[in-house]
Parts: C-alpha cells; sequence; structure tokens
C-alpha cells in the first residue's frame, strides 16, 4: 500500500486488530514507512484504550463461582481422587475465567468499532451540519442584498447617472445608482476585457477632494458585472468614471477614463 489510506476508520479497525486480512499487511507495511499514519494509528490506539477505559465492568452472577467450585469439589469427592480434583478444581478455575475473557473480549470488541463507527457518523453529520450552515448564511446574504437592491431601486432619493464611453476606449455601457440618505451605491454594467496586465477600476469623484475607489474589476465579455457599496460618510459624488490601472487597481487613478458620467 503506497497510497494513503482512503478510509479514517481503517486506522481504528487495526488498532483493533479487526481489519480484514489482505488489507492487513499492506496497511501495516505503509504505517512503518509513513510517519504521518503512524501519528495516527497512534491516536487510533488512544481512542480504543479510553473506550476501554469507559466501558462498563460485567461481573458473574452472585454466588456462581461458589456454586461450580462446590460442583467441582463434589464430583471429586465421588471419584475419591483429591489429588486430581484439585487439579481439576484449577484447571475449572482458569476455565471459569478464560470463559468470562472469551465471552468479555469480543464483546468489547464490538462495542469499539460501534462506537468507532458512531464517532465517523458524528463527523459527517457535524460536516453535513456546517455545511448546511454556510448554505444559510450565504442564502440570509444574498436576500439581504437583494432587499438593500430593492430599497435602492424603488427608493425616490435614489439617482441614476448613465456612463458615457469615453473616445477611443473600449466599448462599453453602465449606470450608477446612489442614495445618499441610504449611503449606498450600486455599478451595473458590460465593458470589454480589460487589456492584458490591467483591471478597471470605478471612482467617485466628489464635489470636494481626491476620487474614491468604488471597486476594481475585470470584465467577461457577454457578462454584466455588477455590485453594491457603502457610501462613505459625508462623500457627495460631483461624477462616476471607470479607467484603465495596473491589474490590482491603485490608490489614485492613472490611467485614461473609460466611462465617465456627471452626477446630478
Amino acid at each position: 500500500m503506497s497510497a494513503h489510506p482512503s478510509r479514517e476508520e481503517d486506522f481504528d479497525l487495526y488498532a483493533l486488530g479487526a481489519l480484514d486480512a489482505d488489507e492487513c499487511g499492506p496497511f501495516g507495511e505503509h504505517l512503518a514507512a509513513c510517519p504521518e499514519c503512524a501519528a495516527k494509528l497512534t491516536e487510533a490506539k488512544g481512542r480504543i484504550a479510553l473506550l476501554a477505559f469507559a466501558a462498563a465492568s460485567v461481573a458473574p452472577a452472585s454466588g456462581a463461582k461458589q456454586r461450580l467450585m462446590a460442583r467441582i469439589d463434589a464430583d471429586a469427592a465421588a471419584a475419591q481422587l483429591p489429588a486430581k480434583a484439585s487439579v481439576r478444581s484449577e484447571e475449572r478455575g482458569v476455565g471459569f475465567s478464560g470463559w468470562w475473557a472469551a465471552a468479555l473480549v469480543p464483546a468489547t470488541a464490538v462495542l469499539a468499532i460501534a462506537t468507532v463507527v458512531l464517532w465517523q457518523e458524528k463527523n459527517d453529520l457535524d460536516k453535513q451540519i456546517a455545511a448546511l450552515r454556510n448554505s444559510v448564511t450565504t442564502e440570509q446574504e444574498q436576500l439581504s442584498n437583494s432587499t438593500k437592491l430593492a430599497n435602492l431601486i424603488g427608493s425616490s432619493d435614489t439617482v441614476t447617472v448613465n456612463l458615457a464611453q469615453r473616445p477611443g476606449m473600449p466599448k462599453g455601457v453602465a449606470h450608477v445608482m446612489y442614495n445618499m440618505k441610504m449611503k449606498m451605491l450600486m455599478y451595473d454594467g458590460e465593458l470589454e476585457a480589460a487589456p492584458a496586465g490591467k483591471s478597471y477600476q470605478l471612482w467617485v469623484v466628489p464635489m470636494n477632494g481626491n476620487p474614491v475607489s468604488a471597486g476594481v474589476f475585470q470584465p467577461v465579455p457577454g457578462q454584466t458585472d455588477h455590485w453594491m457599496m457603502a457610501m462613505p460618510e459625508g462623500l457627495v459624488p460631483k461624477a462616476f468614471a471607470v479607467t484603465i490601472e495596473p491589474a490590482g487597481g491603485m490608490a489614485q487613478p492613472t490611467g485614461p477614463e473609460v466611462l465617465l458620467g456627471a452626477a446630478s
């Protein structure tokens, strides 16, 4: 076995001596050459040891040993073989202990294997629950964004600014919607792909001060770019512009304007 075991429960089964015979040999060879899997086996042995300590002890019924020993003594007296009876008594005593050991060992192994299976199922269930939580969180975010978008579009205070293509620049069409009271801004548009090593960057040009970046993007031809963002506190737009910048964007505009629109 050169590859890592594909089933985590194989480590527990190997530690219990319950792995299939045709898998046990290759598994052991792999453990000898793989420190990572050897560490996992050590963890598995620790889990099994904890299970052994956690398992409730099983005692024989009250008086069972006394009744058994009395029967042995009676048989010895009837056969008038004291010496042999003593030996037989010792052998029966060993047999009694061995019987209980033979009964308890398989039961403990079954309990351990069942616990390992349940542990694996719990892990799988935890993963499913985590995935469901992530899904719910994503759906809640999408619902929240949809609500914000609906409120932005439906508000009478929302202003729409159409961005016009600048002469000689890549073809595209876009518009920006913003609402000062809601402090929200939305960009929606399509543009040709950016030149190699370049990105497009949306800017809010304020009445006073330097332009503020409102997003860096790489359009895919035929697909619409769309996003919303919070408007910086106190920012009053004078215009919106899209420029070509080095890949990843810049702190301030350096490239040519591709789209431009004045805020009203």
